[in-house]
């Protein structure tokens, strides 16, 4: 028992490491980002991001007791890969992002799949001028990270309140939107990759806030002061306004999170193939991970009836995945 309690407080131990580490990586990459006095702000902005999502990912695997290192399994051995120097491999972002029970939505995926690719191309050769050009993918990663960070860890471990508006000295003419739109100064090889990539997705893939997150600047024309005071302004979908819009971007419709019973959830376990996974190992286990902490948003209170969103069906069905002799 006591050997137990200690691999357990190990396990929290390191996972909360991580996420210190990945924390910190994330907020260093986008303060690099905003800095004015540095040209090399995208090269380092995505080397620094992806080591702070594999740190993230690192630690939702060890959470849940995943093996996230490289071995070959001999018998009932398990024989490591190893450095140079002897240390154990542990994966890459793209195998984080490539096992089956990664966390991290389609979309979220295309992005980071983007900026890992991206980043074996800048390697091998010098870029200019792409910190406008693919500043949409970059706001999307923020986003996304920050979004996951708090999903999977809790409320509070969310970098948002940290950060704030980057404020711009000059306005943007019509001679940069169109340099910006022909990407005139890209390296050949780097215009080929992300053409090629973008192709390779779908009309939805592509428009998603996920993937690459556009915003609109609209001068604003007012008859009182104090009107116009913010720099963004948030519109309804289906406004006028909105339906002018060009539609190359996507209008982001504010939606009520989808909400599901207990036995909705055993319901959609069992079509799933656990069929022995009961009310009583629900219950168990939401008791068990402190599930209905308002900081986990994993559901909602609703008249005194609890209600669970999707982010709790996702924990629940990995759970069964791992305990799959228990429940089949």
């Amino acid at each position: 028992m006591a050997n137990q309690y200690k691999t357990k407080r190990r396990i929290a131990s390191i996972s909360d490491a991580l996420i210190l580490k990945s924390r910190e990586a994330a907020l260093s990459a986008v303060q690099i980002f905003n800095n004015p006095l540095i040209t090399f702000k995208s090269e380092i902005f995505i080397v620094i991001m992806c080591i702070a999502w594999t740190y993230l990912l690192h630690a939702f695997y060890r959470k849940r007791k995943i093996n996230y290192l490289y071995y070959e399994q001999k018998g009932k051995r398990k024989i490591y890969d190893k450095t140079n120097r002897g240390s154990k491999k542990h994966w890459e972002l793209e195998k984080c992002l490539t096992y089956a029970n990664s966390p991290i939505d389609k979309d979220t995926a295309n992005n980071l799949k983007f900026l890992i690719l991206l980043r074996h191309e800048i390697e091998h050769q010098m870029t200019t001028k792409i910190d406008d050009y693919l500043s949409a993918r970059f706001q999307a990663c923020c986003l996304n990270y920050n979004h996951y960070i708090k999903q999977l860890f809790g409320e509070e471990k969310g970098i948002d309140k940290y950060l704030s508006f980057s404020l711009q000295l000059s306005s943007i003419d019509d001679n940069q939107v169109k340099t910006l739109e022909e990407a005139v100064d890209l390296p050949g090889k780097i215009r080929k990759f992300i053409e090629g990539f973008d192709g390779k997705l779908s009309d939805d893939e592509y428009n998603s806030p996920k993937y690459a997150y556009r915003v609109i600047f609209v001068p604003k024309l007012v008859n009182h002061k104090g009107q116009a005071d913010r720099v963004i302004e948030f519109i309804k979908s289906d406004s006028p306004l909105a339906k002018d819009i060009n539609p190359t971007y996507t209008v982001i419709k504010e939606i009520e999170k989808s909400k599901f019973l207990p036995k909705d959830i055993i319901k959609q376990m069992r079509n799933k193939g656990f069929i022995k996974f009961t009310i009583t190992h629900h219950v168990r286990l939401w008791k068990s991970l402190e599930a209905k902490d308002p900081k986990k948003n994993f559901g909602v209170n609703v008249a005194g009836c609890w209600y669970w969103y999707e982010s709790w069906i996702k924990e629940v069905e990995e759970h069964c995945c791992e305990n799959k002799d228990k429940y089949t």
